[in-house]
């Protein structure tokens, strides 16, 4: 027989210790770069700016001590959270692999002989788009793109932080209009409506964002150096062209990335004289080791907010802020506008957002109170669905501790501050969504 689950008191208070981890790893960040020392947001590892964080919500659990690391424990272990890990392990093996077998120096010489010196960052911005909204997943997308995104800025002289700004921006695009991605199944589920209706919603939104991100990223494509771009090794290319067809397909990421370390090793294996099995076990176990940083900090931050959530801090944000928000929809219903039930909606998922650092979660939390909004002030259920799905995107490619900055942090070598900073697309879409609510014509349906 199964304990009754009870719903945690709301309690601003359990917010503390994510507050406490912000101040540590923005804040060395930002004192080290007034002090202009390289690599200033990783003076203080983030892995180890979030220890102090997690002590202290244990400290204030009510929990006994191994109840306290219990929770902990649990968040760490959530199938989100280890289908992130999963995937950094997989794409760090993939990048590892291809490096060392040449599949990335082949690859970005393609690029630099297919895109125009004029069009290298619209062309790389759409591939991202592309692939993330076949693939369904931001962080498959910039673990197949960023590499080599890499390896065309260091040829051209393209500045490294757009270029990351870049596929970050396309991968997100994708993230959000993709019909198989996580977000647009818990968006759906939870205001009940259909996939093709959210997405129909959605491009109104998104496309004219694109537009002019593209726009942006034409202008600001300036090549400081000519590209010199090598002969094609097609053998070399090959890995990479397989997994973008591959997801282009719709194969699942995982297998994606699998199939590409095979492949990329098996080449690695036919063309080069001294690569051998235990040569690509190296290379993998290598990759393994460069998603050390990001590994380690998805599974802490997904135990903080599992103990954030136990301790009220998530039903705070939920509870409390849904109070203020039906109130000032009720108000707006009074006046026959739905404007105030959208803005609501939309803040809701991105302060939600921002205390667990995950897109799909944050929809998951916010869903039900969302529904309540949009049920009563006549809110469609595609409309409520598209709000959900694109706040929650949009904070998620500014966040400078979410997975995405921080994979391209660490494939770029840069700060994932300066990643989300160069990221325009996500800008533009709030921009473009916040307009959409305004303008919103705010007709209450008839009951």
């Amino acid at each position: 027989m199964t304990e009754k689950q009870i719903s945690p008191t709301p309690s601003a208070k359990a917010l503390l210790p994510f507050g406490l981890f912000l101040c540590l790893f923005i804040g060395t960040g930002v004192y080290f770069s007034t002090q202009n020392v390289d690599f200033a947001f990783y003076q203080l590892p983030a892995p180890i700016a979030v220890l102090p964080a997690i002590v202290l919500a244990v400290l204030m659990s009510k929990e006994k001590l191994n109840g306290a690391i219990g929770q902990f424990i649990e968040g760490v272990s959530h199938r989100d959270i280890t289908a992130m890990c999963l995937i950094y392990l997989l794409a760090g093996a993939f990048s590892a692999v291809a490096k060392a077998t040449g599949g990335v120096d082949a690859t970005v010489n393609l690029g630099l002989a297919v895109l125009p010196s004029s069009m290298i960052l619209p062309g790389l911005f759409l591939i991202s788009a592309f692939i993330a909204t076949a693939m369904g997943t931001s962080m498959g997308t910039i673990a197949a793109v960023a590499p080599v995104a890499l390896g065309i800025a260091q040829s051209t002289g393209i500045d490294a932080t757009l270029m990351a700004g870049v596929v970050l921006s396309g991968a997100m695009f994708g993230d959000n209009l993709s019909i198989i991605s996580d977000t647009t199944i818990a968006a759906t589920r939870s205001q009940g409506c259909h996939m093709k209706d959210k997405f129909r919603e959605n491009v109104k939104i998104a496309v004219p964002a694109a537009l002019v991100s593209l726009v942006i990223f034409f202008f600001s494509n300036e090549v400081t150096q000519a590209p010199a771009s090598g002969s094609i090794d097609w053998l070399a290319v090959l890995p990479y062209l397989t997994i973008l067809g591959l997801a282009v397909y719709g194969v699942n990421v995982f297998v994606v990335l699998t199939l590409g370390i095979v492949f990329a090793g098996a080449v690695g294996i036919a063309r080069i004289e001294d690569y051998s099995v235990m040569s690509l076990s190296q290379d993998i176990y290598a990759g393994f080791g460069n998603m050390q940083e990001i590994f380690l900090l998805s599974l802490l931050i997904g135990g903080l907010a599992e103990l954030m959530r136990q301790q009220g801090g998530l039903a705070f944000v939920t509870e409390k802020l849904s109070r203020l928000i039906l109130s000032r929809a009720d108000k707006a219903a009074e006046k026959g506008s739905s404007r105030a039930s959208e803005a609501g909606i939309a803040i809701l998922v991105s302060i939600s957002n921002l205390c667990t650092a995950n897109n799909t979660v944050a929809i998951i939390v916010s869903g039900g109170v969302a529904k309540e909004l949009a049920t009563q002030h006549g809110v469609e259920p595609k409309r409520s669905a598209s709000l959900l799905d694109i706040f929650s995107c949009v904070v998620q490619g500014l966040l400078p501790y979410g997975a995405q900055a921080l994979l391209l942090g660490s494939i770029f070598e840069l700060s994932p501050l300066s990643v989300v900073s160069q990221s325009y697309y996500c800008f533009l879409l709030a921009l473009a969504a916040a307009f959409a609510i305004a303008r919103s014509k705010g007709k209450l349906q008839k009951k």
